[in-house]
């Protein structure tokens, strides 16, 4: 067991959801992230476990977005947010003046997809890119 699996397990029941099973083991091992990644060159952010419920609160994130739980972005504007509408949730991307799901940008199926798709392609910008699943 990881020092963090007590902190993931309430911030999960604040949050009132079960993170994706790649998104625990992330929590878990690594923590956080935040850094340039290449050859994209774009920003990834990954909130560390003792920020997200306070990110979440702190934006209204259930309010505006009921069943989204924000865990990063692109440390400027852009919050990387699971959509638990759906099942299994999907990352997408909001700008933090969105007011609902509209605004949404698919990014990946999951965190482990993400992560193997963002250093070629970083941030997708409109849902008119092809999802490579």
């Amino acid at each position: 067991m990881s020092p963090n699996d007590d902190q993931i397990a309430q911030a999960e029941s604040r949050l009132g959801v079960r993170f994706p099973d790649d998104y625990r083991n992330f929590l878990a091992t690594e923590g956080s992230m935040s850094r340039f990644v290449l050859p994209a060159d774009d920003f990834l952010m990954i909130n560390a476990i003792a920020e997200l419920v306070d990110v979440n609160e702190a934006g209204d994130i259930q309010g505006r977005f009921p069943g989204g739980v924000v865990i990063g972005g692109d440390g400027g504007r852009e919050m990387l947010t699971y959509d638990f509408r759906q099942e299994p949730p999907a990352l997408v991307l909001l700008d933090n003046s969105a007011h609902d799901w509209s605004a949404a940008i698919h990014q990946a199926t999951s965190l482990t997809a993400l992560f193997e798709q963002f250093p070629e392609h970083g941030w997708k910008w409109d849902d008119a890119q092809p999802s490579p699943h």
